[in-house]
C-alpha cells in the first residue's frame, strides 16, 4: 500500500477508527503523561504467520504525532515467527498509548487475512487456478482486507459494484433469464467490462454461453456437475467456481481446471495473528 493510496483511500478510515476509540479524550494516557515525552516501544509478533500492514501500522502513529517514526525488521508478506522482535516505534508516548489498540487491531487483521489466504493459496500451487477474494468484508475494512488477500498470495475479485459486471441469481430473476440478463448488460456496460454470470446448473452454464458471457461462475455445484460443465465450456469462457469455499474443503476443486476459485472465508472468516507492543520506555 504505498503513500498515495495511503493519503488518498485510507487516512480518513484511519482517523475514524481513532475517533472510534477516542471521543473526546484518551482518560488513561492523559492521567500518566501530563507532557510530551518521547518514548520507543517494540513490535513483537506472538504467533507464526505472514505479516501485512505494517504500513497501516505506522500511519496510525503518523496521524496522531506527525514526529513519529517506525522502524520495521520485516516487509509485507515475510513470515514471522512466534517471538520475533519485527521493529520499533518511537514517538510522543502519548501517541505510542493512544494508538496502540487502532495500530494492532489493523496489523493483527491483515496479517491474519494475510496468513489464512497464504495457507489456502499454497494448496492451489502446481495449478492454473488463481485463488479469488470476494465482497464479503467488513464495512470500511475492504482496502486494507483485499490489500492483505494480496500479500497472502491471493488474488482480487472486483472491489467494488463499480468494478465489474456480475450478474447474480437475483439479476437474473429480475431480468427474467441468463439470455436476457446477458443482453441487457452488454447493452449498457462499457464495452470493457466483462461480463460474468453465476450459474447454478448446467442449463444455466449452456444458456449463459450461448450468450456470451466472458466469465461463468460455478456456484454450488457438486464437483460431478462442475467438472461436465469445464468440458462444456471448453475455454469458450473463463470458468470461476465459488460457494463456502474454505481450506478444508478447497481439495474437492484443485483437479477441475476451472481458472479462479473465489473464496469469501479468506476475508470474513481469517483469525487474527497474536501481535503485540512491549517493553515502552523514554528515550
Amino acid at each position: 500500500m504505498n503513500e498515495i493510496t495511503m493519503t488518498l483511500q485510507a487516512d480518513h478510515l484511519i482517523q475514524e477508527a481513532l475517533k472510534e476509540d477516542i471521543s473526546s479524550e484518551d482518560v488513561s494516557t492523559n492521567a500518566v503523561m501530563k507532557e510530551a515525552v518521547t518514548g520507543e516501544v517494540d513490535l513483537i509478533c506472538k504467533q507464526d504467520g505472514i505479516i501485512a500492514g505494517l504500513e497501516v501500522f505506522r500511519r496510525v502513529f503518523e496521524l496522531l504525532d506527525a514526529g513519529a517514526t517506525a522502524e520495521f525488521y520485516c516487509k509485507d508478506g515475510d513470515e514471522v515467527k512466534s517471538g520475533q522482535l519485527m521493529g520499533k516505534v518511537r514517538g510522543d508516548i502519548r501517541a505510542l498509548l493512544s494508538g496502540e489498540r487502532t495500530a494492532l487491531n489493523y496489523l493483527q487483521r491483515m496479517s491474519g487475512i494475510a496468513t489464512y489466504t497464504h495457507s489456502v493459496a499454497e494448496l492451489l500451487k502446481g495449478s492454473k487456478t488463481k485463488l479469488l477474494d470476494t465482497r464479503k468484508t467488513t464495512p470500511n475494512m475492504r482496502i486494507f482486507e483485499k490489500y492483505a488477500v494480496r500479500v497472502g498470495g491471493g488474488y482480487n475479485h472486483r472491489y467494488n459494484l463499480s468494478d465489474g459486471v456480475l450478474l447474480k441469481d437475483n439479476h437474473i430473476g429480475a431480468a427474467g433469464s441468463v439470455a436476457r440478463a446477458v443482453k441487457m448488460a452488454k447493452e449498457y456496460a462499457p464495452f470493457v467490462r466483462k461480463i460474468e454470470v453465476e450459474v447454478e446448473n448446467l442449463d444455466m452454464v449452456r444458456e449463459a454461453l450461448e450468450a456470451g458471457a466472458d466469465i461463468i461462475m460455478l456456484d454450488n455445484m457438486s464437483p460431478d456437475e462442475m467438472r461436465e460443465a469445464v468440458r462444456i465450456i471448453d475455454g469458450r469462457a473463463q470458468t470461476e467456481c465459488s460457494g463456502n469455499v474454505t481450506k478444508e474443503n478447497i481439495a474437492r476443486l484443485t483437479e477441475l481446471g476451472v481458472d479462479y476459485i473465489s473464496s469469501g472465508a479468506l476475508t470474513h472468516s481469517a483469525s487474527i495473528l497474536d501481535i503485540s507492543m512491549k517493553n515502552l520506555h523514554s528515550v
